[in-house]
């Protein structure tokens, strides 16, 4: 092999490569790529393609050392090394050491200049030296580019010093011809055709070979939005505790189960329109245990179980009017007057699903989102005990830094609200609502006096803001989400 540089087209490389091994027997890609001015992958690349011919080349994989020029080296071999640039700028009449110190090339190659006696200064200005000079440093790199071996130890010794290059292992293939060499390759079928089979040509065919290792195409396939990320955690979460989940398919419920049930009053402001969206077909219910219904109505017009109730007209009409949920606590309703008909026993349930309510949308509220509620019935239950389960559920969940603060709720005395602190929002926000369902929503049930009734509920979407790290609710739910949030967020693990 010589290192005599012989300019080749790309075009139909994998031929140009077979003619030449026919006559050379053996040949490495890396002294092939530099004597035929070809980038060293196009080589590999053309060889890789001949290997899918079964028994044509054999290769082997060896690593070379070799010497290749830095950016800057290539900087140099293409436009000069600045020595060189400095002594072209000067010129027979010299120039201003100021007007060279500018140039990109001036600082180095003043000095190298210097070093060289090409150039002196004489009073701010730079003269030559020398009448004549040649760019060896220049000459030195384009030999190296090549290949050539016409560089002394002590010049790279110096080229290295200067950072013009440095020393890289390349990995390249050692070619020689195969046991079924031949220069006239016939093209390979890829598939296998009825009508080869039919008319028998599939014997005189070549097939390419199939690559059982490869990875093939990656299907399609849906993504998992970070709320059912941090869903699926919560759902274990509740799982862990022992707790059950509670059927939510009622999207559309009754104002009687959505609030009178709850010894919510008609009157309330959460029932107005501006708080909630009414159905207007169906526009009303009409099923209702009646026995349970006329319980409700007299603890609420009347009173009763030790309390005054609201002493006011309540009206059934009212009662029927169909909205869309405004909380799950509906859910927990039914199936707390199911467990006292079917006779009470000590029970956890949870449920996790969309309500709506008719909220001013800003950074932290949507008109419609995900509640998140835990119920636990038990004999002689307290507030204590809520507190200690719900610092447990967050615990799971990864969020520790919780405040409480006493608030006022028509269907649980005492009530609490839960504040986290989001980083990203650097204030504390509300993530749920907790206390004890009042006697006057669980005694007309039909549930045991010493039975005590806990619930606590909390959005999904603020959780799931606080460790994903969004600020504002709209770019995680809603019209204005990029997809990408969808498609890219990890795996969901709340107690990491």
């Amino acid at each position: 092999m010589t290192a005599e540089t012989d300019v080749r087209s790309t075009e139909n490389l994998p031929q140009q490569i077979l003619d030449f091994l026919q006559e050379s027997n053996e040949f490495n890609s890396i002294q092939l790529a530099q004597q035929w001015n070809l980038d060293h992958q196009k080589v590999i690349g053309a060889i890789k393609s001949l290997l899918a011919n079964e028994g044509v080349l054999t290769t082997k994989d060896v690593t070379e050392k070799r010497l290749e020029l830095t950016n800057e080296g290539v900087q140099f071999a293409n436009e000069g090394s600045p020595e060189y640039l400095v002594f072209e700028f000067v010129g027979t009449d010299g120039a201003a050491q100021a007007d060279i110190q500018k140039k990109p090339f001036g600082k180095i190659g003043m000095a190298k200049a210097m070093q060289f006696k090409w150039v002196s200064v004489d009073k701010g200005r730079v003269v030559r030296q020398a009448t004549e000079v040649t760019d060896s440093t220049r000459k030195q790199l384009e030999s190296l580019r090549i290949g050539s071996s016409d560089v002394s130890e002590n010049e790279k010794k110096e080229l290295k010093k200067r950072k013009l290059i440095s020393e890289v292992n390349i990995k390249a293939l050692v070619v020689s011809k195969g046991t079924s060499f031949t220069t006239s390759l016939a093209k390979q079928e890829a598939d296998l055709t009825p009508e080869m089979i039919a008319s028998g040509s599939w014997k005189d065919m070549q097939f390419k070979k199939y690559n059982f290792d490869s990875l093939g195409v990656v299907p399609s396939s849906g993504h998992l939005h970070p709320l059912m990320k941090v869903r699926s955690e919560f759902r274990q979460i509740f799982f862990s505790m022992g707790f059950s989940e509670m059927a939510t398919n009622r999207y559309v419920e009754s104002s009687f189960w959505n609030f009178d049930a709850l010894f919510q009053p008609q009157q309330h402001p959460a029932r107005d329109a501006h708080d909630t969206f009414f159905v207007s077909d169906p526009a009303i219910s009409t099923k209702f245990p009646e026995d349970y219904l006329e319980r409700v109505k007299t603890v609420h017009s009347k009173g009763g179980y030790g309390s005054a109730g609201y002493n006011y007209d309540w009206k059934i009409e009212e009662a029927q009017k169909n909205v869309l949920r405004t909380h799950t606590t509906a859910v927990s309703a039914r199936q707390l007057y199911q467990l006292a008909q079917e006779g009470f026993r000590p029970s956890k349930l949870f449920s996790i699903d969309r309500v709506f309510r008719n909220e001013t949308l800003d950074a932290t509220h949507l008109a419609e989102f995900h509640q998140v509620e835990g119920v636990i019935a038990e004999k002689n239950l307290s507030l204590a005990h809520l507190i200690g389960i719900f610092t447990e559920f967050f615990k799971k969940l990864g969020i520790t830094n919780l405040r409480f603060k006493p608030t006022y709720n028509p269907y649980t005395e005492p009530s609490m609200e839960i504040f986290a602190y989001h980083q990203g929002l650097t204030k504390w926000v509300e993530i749920g609502n907790s206390g004890m369902f009042r006697p006057e929503m669980l005694l007309p049930m039909g549930l045991p006096a010493d039975v005590n009734v806990a619930g606590y509920g909390l959005s999904l979407e603020r959780p799931t803001m606080i460790k994903y790290g969004i600020n504002n609710i709209r770019d995680l739910f809603g019209s204005k989400i990029d997809l990408n949030v969808v498609y890219n967020n990890p795996i969901c693990r709340l107690d990491k």
